[in-house]
């Protein structure tokens, strides 16, 4: 498996349980996620809701037909910044046994090409600070570190 034969593609329904379970396959995934099966229901129902929204874009990375990494681009509207748009990525993650084959990479390339394409002025996303591998990943690919994140659960 080489990042070479990665295909990147919207993701379908039947592609959700597949990414939950890579969004659980850490520390701060398992705290947070309900790996079930079958999976609960409002996976599915996020998954629909973004489907319907046009500035929300999920896509996974397959190879062989198999679903290894994940990501979603969502693109913003704004005053500021002159009114520019911007690109948000979230959900990045790759399959651990498929990390470090350049996979994560296709998966923003990608989504920083088509940020470009609807017209945005910048990408960024967070990560929590706890993911250091994460953050050189990022900063490899370019980002900077700009922000301090801040969050009110509910």
């Amino acid at each position: 498996m080489s990042a070479g034969s990665v295909s990147i593609r919207r993701a379908r329904r039947d592609d959700v349980p597949a990414i939950v379970a890579m969004l659980a396959d850490d520390h701060l995934g398992r705290a947070r996620e309900r790996v079930e099966d079958p999976l609960p229901a409002v996976y599915y129902d996020a998954f629909a809701r973004v489907e319907r929204d046009s500035n929300l874009t999920l896509v996974v990375a397959e190879i062989e037909g198999r679903v290894v990494g994940c990501l979603q681009l969502a693109v913003l509207s704004g005053i500021s910044s002159q009114g520019g748009m911007r690109g948000l990525l979230e959900d990045v993650r790759v399959a651990t046994d498929c990390r470090s084959r350049g996979i994560g990479e296709r998966l923003v390339q990608w989504a920083i090409a088509e940020a470009k394409a609807r017209g945005c002025n910048l990408v960024e996303l967070l990560t929590h600070q706890t993911r250091v591998d994460a953050q050189r990943f990022y900063k490899r690919l370019g980002f900077t570190a700009s922000h301090v994140g801040m969050t009110v659960r509910f």
